[in-house]
């Protein structure tokens, strides 16, 4: 998962964007090496329990929360 909080920024990252507008595509991992995954969004209950997962692991994702009046974009990244 990824999220597209852009440092709390007031709009979304140009990253975002791309993805949904072309969901099928590749990543680099150091495990596995190029990837080819398909990009969906996740809303709802799911999109908030991911949110908690990230803030979890890391306290700057609530300080850009904090800082931003959007929800954050969480996008799920599964392999093809």
């Amino acid at each position: 998962m990824i999220a597209a909080s852009k440092a709390g920024a007031p709009d979304n990252p140009a990253w975002y964007h791309n993805l949904l507008a072309n969901p099928e595509t590749k990543i680099e991992t150091p495990a596995d090496g190029v990837v080819e995954v398909q990009v969906s969004e996740l809303t709802g209950a799911e999109r908030d329990s991911a949110w908690e997962r990230f803030k979890a692991m890391s306290p700057g994702f609530g300080e850009y929360e904090a800082k931003t009046d959007r929800v954050i974009p969480v996008l799920a990244l599964h392999r093809r």
